[in-house]
Parts: structure tokens; sequence; C-alpha cells
């Protein structure tokens, strides 16, 4: 093995001290469902429900060996990265003060209190990463504090290779992976795996999905060069950043643009949705990436493959479930939101009920305003079992006397009414 797989393996041997090793499991479901070998790895069920622990530890115990009288550790993350890092500090006993969003889920902040408590703080700057970094890199040298970075940084990145360490590890003797398909937000974590796999000598095909609104590696390697993106949709929040790491990109550019998959994020709602119903497995919507990848990869490439996903986090908050639902369903084709005119008459709401069909469901409906003397809009929310039922709806919508409009996929006004 190289240096970078020699010190991968030291890093390993300290959290292995501390963290047991997450699980490779095998998914009958997913098998079944792609006609493929599907492995997880479980890195949700890491203590912290993430693989984030891993680096953070890493860099806390090596900033300790170089100089014991460390005393302040300060990082910025959007919720996993500070998970880890205040679980590093309890376990080392040393004082943390955590950057976080002000959007960061209730859930993540919670958590993060509860890993750190008594020894790290919280505070709560500006709409997204960036603002949070800022405030975190002048907090800490304000303070000659640690920063400990979230991806971008080589202890990090070796902390992060760990999990591809376990893979081979955890691999059935007979088992050789075709692919191994990981999220991608800074890149700490498929820097890593790539890297370890490369210097030990095993060569799958890697494929990195990103959030579609947050397409940094993507970009970067259309360029050739690291870009840094003017917007970011915060919604996948373990993986919205707005330009790959530094170190990161350096292992990563040597990958082409058509090995990143761009994941829709009412796609991965559905895919949590089903791994919740189906699987009874929680993801936040980062550790769903590299399962719903596999919806976007050419069936050729999936089928019969022997293919390893990494769940990178399931730190959820419960209170966002209803929005992803909504997600989902409007993904999967289950429902849809029209604007209809109605009659100011009696009897004209039940001739619109004649219209629905056997599996048609009203979901919502809302009185919006009167756009004329004598007709009402209302804005009409269906659910529906199947998406062809909405074909027939709107053939009978057509052949009605009633004035009508679709607003599903009108992203301005399903934003502003929905």
């Amino acid at each position: 093995m190289g240096g970078f797989a020699d010190d991968v393996s030291r890093i390993h041997k300290v959290l292995s001290a501390v963290l047991d090793p997450t699980p490779l499991q095998h998914s009958q479901y997913l098998s079944d469902l792609h006609r493929a070998d599907i492995w997880l790895k479980r890195e949700d069920l890491s203590p912290v429900r993430s693989y984030k622990v891993r680096g953070a530890f890493a860099f806390v115990h090596d900033a300790l060996q170089d100089d014991p009288d460390r005393t302040l550790f300060v990082c910025s993350s959007a919720g996993n990265h500070a998970q880890g890092f205040a679980y590093a500090c309890r376990h080392f006993g040393k004082t943390g003060v955590v950057f976080m969003p002000l959007t960061t889920p209730q859930q993540k902040i919670a958590k993060t209190r509860s890993f750190g408590a008594p020894l790290v703080e919280i505070e709560l700057v500006g709409d997204g990463f960036d603002a949070a970094n800022a405030a975190a890199t002048e907090f800490c040298a304000q303070k000659n504090g640690v920063m400990v970075p979230p991806f971008d940084h080589p202890t990090i990145i070796r902390g992060q290779a760990t999990v591809g360490k376990e893979i081979l590890e955890q691999s059935p003797q007979d088992r050789g992976w075709d692919r191994v398909i990981m999220p991608v937000g800074g890149g700490g974590l498929s820097a890593g795996v790539t890297r370890y796999f490369e210097e030990v000598g095993v060569h799958p095909a890697f494929s990195f999905v990103e959030p579609d609104a947050a397409p940094s590696l993507h970009e970067s390697l259309c360029a050739g060069k690291r870009c840094r993106l003017d917007r970011v949709d915060n919604f996948v929040d373990g993986a919205a950043v707005a330009q790959i790491g530094e170190e990161n990109f350096g292992q990563l550019k040597k990958f082409g643009p058509d090995q990143v998959i761009l994941a829709p994020t009412d796609g991965v709602c559905a895919t949590m949705i089903d791994m919740l119903n189906i699987e009874g497995i929680v993801l936040e919507p980062a550790g769903a990436l590299a399962i719903d990848a596999l919806h976007r990869l050419p069936k050729a490439e999936v089928e019969g493959r022997s293919i390893v996903c990494v769940v990178s986090g399931g730190n959820f908050d419960f209170e966002r479930l209803p929005e992803v639902k909504e997600r989902a369903l409007r993904f999967s084709g289950l429902k849809k939101y029209y604007l209809i005119q109605l009659p100011q008459r009696p009897g004209a709401l039940k001739d619109f009920l004649t219209l629905l069909g056997p599996e048609d469901d009203i979901a919502r409906f809302e009185y919006m305003k009167k756009s004329a003397r004598n007709f009402g809009t209302v804005l009409l929310g269906i659910e529906s079992k199947r998406p062809e039922n909405f074909d027939a709806l709107c053939a009978r919508l057509d052949a009605s006397d009633l004035r009508w409009e679709d607003i599903t996929e009108d992203e301005a006004i399903a934003n502003f009414v929905i």
C-alpha cells in the first residue's frame, strides 16, 4: 500500500477504538427492483447517523497529537459535520463552537447539542453554509482556535476514506464490485474513497451524485477547474455546497462530468418515501442520493451488476415529512394541482365532482377569489392511485364547459399558491 492507504489504516485503527464499523447490507428490495446485486453501506447507522464523524474525529485526534494543549475547536456546518465535530470534542474533553446556518433543521441542531453537551456551543448565522463558514473563520482567528473544516483538508479526506476501507473488508470473499455510488457535497467522501481504492488496486466504476440544484462537482468537471455556483438550493442540505473543496477536486478532476449524476430534488423525495415505507429506513435527502442514482443510471449499467451505494446520512427532521411527501407525490405523477373556474350557481360543485374518477381524491380545495361576477376560481389538489388517471380526468375536463388550468409544473404559480 502507498502512504495514503497507510494513513487511512492508521486513522481507521484510531476510529475503531471508539466507533464500530457501519454495516454493509444487501438490499433484496433494491436488488429485485433493479435486477442487480445492490448493497448499502449504512453510514446512517453510525453514532451520529452520518459518515462525517470519521473526518471530524480524525482531525481533532491528529491536532491534539501535534499539540495536546489545544483547548478550542471551531467548525461550520449544515448539520452532519457539526454532529461529528461535537462527538469528537466531547470525547477528547475539548471546548467547541459550531456555526450553523439559520436554516439548519431543528433535528440536527438538537442532536449537535446532545452530542456536544456541555462542551459545545452553537451559533446560528446566515441563510447558508458560506455565511456560517465566514463567521466561524473570523471567530476562530479572533480566539486563536483550531478550525475543523467539513471536507477540504487532507486529514478529513483520510478520515472519510475509512468508508472505502470498511467496504473492502466487509465485502463477501467472492464479491467484486462493478460500481460504487457516492453522494457529493464538498467532495471529502468521494475523494477519499476513490483514492483509497486506487492505492489498494481495486478499480470499480464510480458514480458521483449531486442535487441538480447544487451541481458544484459537475460544473467544475465541465469547466476543467473549480467553479463557484451563484445559487444553491439548500433542500438537500447535506450536499448543498457552492464550491467543491480544493483538495478534493485535486483527486476528483480526473473523472468525467458524465460520471456525475444530477438528482432532481423531487425524485430524491420519492426515494426517501419509498425507502421509509418499504424498507423502514429513515434517510435525510443527501442520504438518499446514492440510492436515487440507481433510477438515473442507464439500465445496462445496473442490471446484473454488483453495486455499493453509500448511504451517507439519516438525520431527518420529521417536521419536513409533509413537504417530502408532497414533492414525492408530484414527482411520481400521483398528485396534481388545478385552477378551475366554477360558475356561482347551486349544484356547480356537485356537477364538477361527477368528473372525478373512482381513484381520484380531493386533497385540497381552496376558494381563491372571484374573477368575474358569475364565476369563482378554485385551487384543487387531487391525488390518484395511478398517473394515467389524470389523463382521463383532463379529457373529461376538456369535454366539460369548465375553464381550467394544470399548474403543477408551473413553478412560479405553484410556489406561490401550493
